[in-house]
């Protein structure tokens, strides 16, 4: 053998490894151009970003303290030292509305992680072992998904009591089943695959293919199942602290900030109580669909 070729041969690993690395490389990058194309997802992943800032650094940011009540400044019109306004009780609405972005954010994520984990658990052994499991699991996910969501989370809040914990595992025990349908429906296609079929015949246990070969595989459209259901989240927690289920003053929320501006009086005279509060719920709740649309278009195979 010439040293032409020796050399060759010798440079033969790097080259494939080089391969393998630009191809998963590739792929990234075409998921990223192909997210940056869709100009609202970047739009509300700037939006959503500015918003996870401000809850992280709100002790930092925030120019007031948040429940500090001053009687020199009931009601007071947006100016030069509360740039927002103040509310009934000389609050900077400000400083609210920095804090609470960490409520309405920390419910948003904290329910959706957790329902994500059991539609995705429960999905896959539905998917999988099908039969009477099948039907048990579903059956159950069928007979919450029959009930209003809004009603079904205020009584379990009621009953449970509404703290902040509270709300996020009601909500995460009560929106599970959207979820479990997305992956038992892939899980259905997937588990008569080749690649499933080779991991029976090696030996390995029903559990560890679920968990190691077909989940990882129904990721994509549950990581956009998710992140609507961030927006949902949100707005179930202004929802139930509206109505006073939710977070409880002094602690604000978005929604019970608007809880104190129902009356005519505020409605009228005094927009800046509820007009920065609602901004901030369309805002986020706009943005996180935008996100989740760029998501579920970038992740498309069809999508060129």
């Amino acid at each position: 053998m010439s040293e032409t070729q020796r050399t060759v041969k010798a440079n033969d690993d790097p080259i494939i490894i080089n391969n393998k690395k630009a191809k998963s490389t590739s792929e990234w990058k075409l998921f990223f151009l192909k997210f940056k194309r869709h100009k609202l997802g970047v739009i509300g992943c700037f939006i959503m970003l500015v918003f996870i800032l401000m809850a992280i650094f709100a002790d930092f940011i925030a120019p007031f303290e948040p429940n500090k009540i001053d009687p020199a400044a009931f009601e007071q019109p947006p100016s030069k030292e509360h740039l927002l306004g103040t509310d009934s009780l000389g609050r900077d609405v400000l400083s609210r509305i920095i804090h609470a972005s960490r409520v309405s954010l920390t419910v948003g994520v904290a329910a959706v992680i957790m329902y994500l984990g059991i539609g995705i658990v429960l999905g896959a052994i539905a998917g999988y072992f099908r039969g009477f499991i099948d039907t048990l699991i579903m059956r159950f996910a069928d007979a919450l998904i029959s009930f209003p969501v809004l009603p079904l989370v205020i009584v379990a809040v009621a009953i449970a009591g509404n703290s902040i914990w509270n709300i996020i595992l009601v909500i995460g025990l009560v929106m599970w089943p959207e979820v479990a349908r997305i992956v038992r429906g892939q899980i259905l296609s997937l588990r008569e695959q080749e690649f499933v079929e080779a991991a029976r015949s090696l030996g390995e246990k029903p559990l560890s293919i679920i968990f190691t070969q077909l989940i990882p595989n129904v990721l994509a459209p549950v990581i956009v199942a998710g992140t609507f259901g961030i927006a949902n989240a949100i707005l179930l927690e202004a929802g139930l602290s509206f109505l006073g289920l939710g977070v409880q003053p002094p602690d604000a929320s978005w929604g019970n900030m608007l809880m104190d501006a129902q009356s005519i009086t505020v409605l009228t005279n005094m927009p800046w109580l509820w007009f920065y509060p609602s901004l901030c719920i369309i805002l986020a709740v706009i943005s996180i669909n935008f996100i989740g649309d760029g998501l579920r278009d970038a992740m498309d195979p069809r999508q060129k």
